[in-house]
């Protein structure tokens, strides 16, 4: 019997490469995006025109915040699984444009979650980010540390929706997942991450802008082996302790999992790759730290490993060409 996946964000760079490989698997998928303005919107309407390719997959496009649309769909869907992924992200604009994490992160979660009570799935889950570890300096980040001193206001919505989640899945016994994601990048990224920003800047001639004078480490995580981790925690349904580094909760079928490469690259290191792949040398324009970053992220994978194994962990510079690759067929340069 086909499988079916609810996936919010499907134009999204995850959702769509997520979306991608369950179809290739033979699921039924029902894509929801808002198709927001925070990037270029026709990045998001090809990768759903690509997505749509196949008949198993259908697109509606709104947002998760309207009441009562997610539960509409999911009603009509019934889906078996729930993967939210939909959200605002970016640390840097949520200075900025603080209401519009509020509505997407707080608002258009509790629209999920109210979906998936009235139509409980066999599994949800959900997106958070490395993000909330915050001020957490115990490196590498494992999912049972301290993760209460969040440093931008993104990572307090992220981390307000574990919790919220957290709270149906004990009210309403809705097996949950929460995933925090480490740095993803590779084809059809975000324009607003920092390997699209710098390929875009280093092929115009400009420079690029190097916080904290390049003193950061990032856990890069290349996509496809983020999207092998999600589809394989899709039946890793919470249940059995699997150890006393597992954050089960001790009142629900929740947990939540980090998603990392599990080994930090010096950001300089990242540039290099970058320079290497596209041949050319970067201007490095030396900033100080922005507010509401972090100097360093690494995902323990004691955790995943033990509820699926290892995941496949994509060398820097090789998933760095994949993406210059990509963006250089696709913007034609």
């Amino acid at each position: 019997m086909t499988r079916k996946a609810f996936v919010t964000g499907s134009a999204g760079f995850i959702g769509f490469h997520l979306c991608q490989r369950l179809l290739a698997e033979g699921w039924q998928v029902l894509g929801l995006d808002g198709m927001s303005d925070y990037y270029d919107v026709t990045l998001k309407q090809r990768r759903h025109q690509m997505l749509l390719q196949s008949q198993a997959f259908r697109a509606v496009e709104g947002l998760l915040e309207t009441p009562g649309l997610v539960r509409g769909l999911v009603e009509e869907f019934r889906p078996d699984v729930i993967v939210h992924l939909a959200a605002q992200a970016g640390v840097r604009y949520s200075i900025d444009a603080p209401r519009s994490y509020v509505d997407a992160n707080l608002i258009g979660t509790f629209e999920v979650l109210e979906a998936a009570r009235a139509v409980p799935p066999a599994h949800m889950l959900l997106a958070s980010t490395s993000s909330v570890f915050g001020a957490n300096a115990q490196m590498p980040y494992a999912e049972v540390h301290q993760a209460d001193h969040q440093m931008s206001f993104y990572a307090a919505t992220k981390k307000a929706t574990e919790a919220m989640a957290h709270s149906y899945a004990h009210l309403y016994t809705l097996p949950t997942t929460m995933f925090r994601f480490f740095t993803v990048y590779g084809p059809w990224g975000r324009p607003d991450m920092a390997l699209f920003k710098f390929v875009k800047a280093i092929l115009e001639g400009a420079p690029i802008d190097v916080y904290n004078h390049g003193d950061m480490r990032r856990d890069f995580t290349y996509v496809d082996d983020l999207v092998t981790g999600i589809l394989r925690l899709i039946d890793a349904v919470p249940g059995e302790r699997v150890g006393d580094f597992d954050s089960l909760s001790p009142v629900a079928p929740w947990r939540v999992v980090n998603i990392g490469n599990g080994a930090p690259v010096p950001l300089l290191a990242f540039i290099a790759a970058i320079e290497a792949a596209l041949g050319r040398s970067a201007e490095k324009n030396m900033l100080p730290m922005q507010p509401g970053d972090v100097p360093a992220t690494w995902a323990d994978a004691t955790l995943i490993e033990a509820l699926i194994g290892p995941l496949p962990r994509t060398e820097i510079g090789a998933g760095v060409q994949r993406f210059v690759d990509w963006y250089r067929d696709y913007y034609q340069v």
